[in-house]
């Protein structure tokens, strides 16, 4: 009962933002410059064609006449059809969601396996070396530009070394394996494919640390936060007392209270991942949704746009959701703060 109360309290909200999210797409993208019918019909199509073309894609009714359609479209889990692949925008995200998403998870799985670390090492060792070149590692992380990350990478670990692939999923040559999961690890795993799984797997190195590297840092500083506090409290110096070891304290007592306020970015951070990916894709020729949109958007194709922006948004709001649903469970006094 005290979880259909919530969902019922969140859901409201969480569908207004989406449809906020459309709202807002859909304005911008028709504040951009250009005609996507003049593009598709090329320079030189005359005039009629141009405006037989504008009427094929609904261009030429009022905005707010194109906007109620569209949204129309969305109630019934449509997001129009593309303009530049002429299929429906659903069936290309799904195409390209699992690319994407494998990349985003394996980010996110690097950046909890350094951050997590990182974060409690700083608390321990709070204003000793550790703890400032921690604190510098996550500044750094932080502020740096995820393309910048990435073309270093490429110029030294691809250029210069030739240890790692520079971009795409597979060597050339070598057959994508079969389609169960969209994950290639998983799949090239599951139908026994050493060498698909060997090529996958380092090719996702580089992006996966260029894409992970930015939320390490906000991992390892919000671990850090949340373990100084957990660290003065009473319940830690009564542990130490009763002549636990240190880090028996640390990792059994302060470490898990720690993790119930980091739920929040830790949850969060899946969902910027999948937003960051955009430029990650881009630079690293990774054939997910983030490459895909930004042929959309060169190309003027404001359905796919509109529909990355949405699906995103949906996913985002969704791992929202979960995460209040995961407050209630682990602690229901914060659930009812909230």
């Amino acid at each position: 009962m005290a979880l259909l109360t919530t969902l019922a309290r969140r859901l409201p909200g969480l569908v207004l933002v989406v449809l906020g999210v459309s709202f807002i797409t859909f304005a911008i993208s028709h504040l951009i410059p250009g005609d996507p019918a003049r593009l598709l019909a090329g320079d030189r199509a005359s005039n009629a064609l141009v405006a037989h073309m504008r009427h094929q894609l609904g261009l030429d009714l009022p905005l707010y006449q194109q906007y109620g359609h569209y949204l129309w479209q969305l109630l019934h889990g449509d997001l129009g059809t593309s303009i530049r692949t002429s299929r429906p925008v659903l069936e290309d995200l799904q195409a390209y969601f699992p690319a994407t998403l494998e990349l985003a998870v394996c980010a996110l799985t690097l950046s909890l396996l350094v951050g997590v670390p990182l974060g409690i090492l700083s608390a321990v060792y709070h204003n000793r070396w550790i703890d400032q070149l921690a604190r510098t590692l996550a500044v750094t992380g932080i502020s740096t530009p995820a393309f910048w990350l990435g073309l270093g990478l490429i110029v030294y670990f691809y250029g210069h070394l030739g240890w790692l692939p520079g971009g795409g999923r597979l060597d050339d040559g070598l057959e994508p394996p079969r389609t169960v999961t969209g994950f290639y690890l998983i799949d090239a795993l599951l139908a026994g494919e050493s060498e698909q799984l060997a090529s996958a797997g380092q090719h996702l190195i580089l992006p996966a640390i260029t894409l992970g590297f930015v939320n390490l840092g906000v991992i390892a500083r919000q671990i850090r936060a949340a373990m100084l506090e957990q660290l003065g409290e009473d319940y830690i110096r009564t542990a130490r007392a009763y002549g636990l070891s240190r880090w028996t304290v640390i990792l059994r007592h302060a470490l898990p209270n720690a993790l119930i306020p980091s739920v929040t970015v830790l949850g969060l951070a899946l969902g910027d991942l999948l937003y960051g990916a955009v430029l990650t894709e881009t630079v690293f020729a990774w054939p997910g949704m983030g490459a895909y949109v930004v042929k959309s958007i060169q190309s003027l194709d404001f359905p796919a746009v509109m529909g990355f922006a949405v699906l995103v948004s949906f996913v985002y709001v969704l791992l929202n959701l979960l995460i209040d649903l995961v407050y209630r469970v682990i602690d229901p006094r914060i659930a009812e703060v909230r």
